[in-house]
């Protein structure tokens, strides 16, 4: 590194430790990453990325934290999915010759085997020797000895193949655990929303809109749970598409999504969930297998805000008695009444 380079490190250095503070956010490795390269301006994407989260909830959640730095500072070869990847390709790889070195064993005993047994079909009828005859049973026992010691390191390799994919597919869980977004939909997931509600909250002002899709059961035992999955997409699509100046939609769980709305009230939340409904409501679906369209696709919305005192758990819980309202009155709305 010469002198320049190291002089720039220290300028950027003197400004990262400042805006770590003055945002009240822990100077952990992925967070000095983040916040260094946004003092350098190397990513204008993670700069922007950064003030909005910044003007909607005046600090940045772990979450989010997160999901900037995979997005925008990590390398997209992370350590861990490649040491993942090379035991599974090394399994394969391992596992693959032994069976390929058994198959081929296998082979050459069948074909001592049958040479063996025409032989010794000609012992009673040419009258071979006792030698000839010991020559070949020799000769069987021999490969006999090594098929058995072939099965053997093949029953050896599936043992500890069966343990090395029971350890792959524990870090495969604890992957998706760590995951941020929900396979399905897209959305962020649960994880991500719980982070991200409680520094909303934090910041003293924020609404939160809970959405259940009606009847989604019935829809899945009517069309089947290809069918659902679709309403599923395309209902977060709709609820995606809605969201304005840092509102986020999330896959709750199930057929229920959460959408947070930084720096809001209630009456903006109310009106944002009542065009969510509007939009849901005039969806339709193509059962690719027989062309037929599907609608009567619908959502019920509860509604909450901060109020001070109010935890991220009351809030939620506050929400919720409100959507369970909502299907108690019929569904297909939104409570509390604007």
């Amino acid at each position: 590194m010469s002198s320049d380079d190291l002089e720039n490190s220290f300028k950027i250095l003197k400004q990262t430790v400042p805006l770590l503070i003055k945002h009240k956010i822990s100077a952990d490795p992925t967070n000095y990453a983040i916040w260094y390269t946004y003092a350098s301006n190397q990513s204008p994407e993670l700069n922007q990325a950064v003030d909005s989260a910044i003007d909607s909830f005046k600090t940045i959640s772990e979450a989010r934290a997160l999901d900037m730095y995979r997005t925008h500072v990590a390398d997209k070869q992370e350590v861990s999915a490649w040491q993942l990847r090379q035991s599974i390709d090394a399994m394969i790889t391992e596992f693959s010759q032994t069976v390929k070195d058994t198959r081929h064993e296998t082979n050459d005993f069948r074909s001592v085997m049958d040479k063996s047994l025409d032989g010794l079909q000609k012992v009673e009828s040419e009258g071979f020797s006792v030698e000839k005859t010991m020559s070949m049973v020799r000769s069987l026992v021999k490969e006999g000895q090594k098929i058995r010691n072939s099965t053997l390191t093949f029953s050896a390799a599936m043992a500890n193949a069966e343990k090395e994919i029971s350890e792959l597919k524990e870090k495969l869980e604890v992957s998706k655990k760590e995951a941020l977004v929900d396979a399905l939909t897209g959305l962020n997931n649960r994880r991500y929303f719980d982070s991200e509600f409680a520094t909303a909250v934090a910041s003293g002002q924020a609404a939160l809109i809970l959405a259940d899709v009606d009847h989604f059961k019935k829809f899945n035992d009517t069309h089947g749970h290809q069918m659902g999955d679709l309403v599923l997409k395309a209902v977060a699509k709709k609820l995606q598409q809605a969201c304005r100046d840092g509102a986020q939609a999330f896959r709750f769980g199930g057929e229920e999504f959460a959408i947070i709305l930084p720096m809001s009230n209630q009456d903006r939340a109310c009106h944002l969930a009542e065009t969510m409904r509007r939009n849901i409501e005039k969806l339709q679906i193509t059962q690719k297998s027989s062309g037929k369209v599907i609608g009567d696709i619908t959502a019920s919305f509860g509604v909450s805000a901060f109020e001070p005192g109010k935890s991220a758990g009351k809030l939620i819980e506050t929400a919720d008695k409100q959507l369970y309202e909502a299907k108690r009155l019929g569904r297909n709305r939104v409570m509390p009444i604007k």
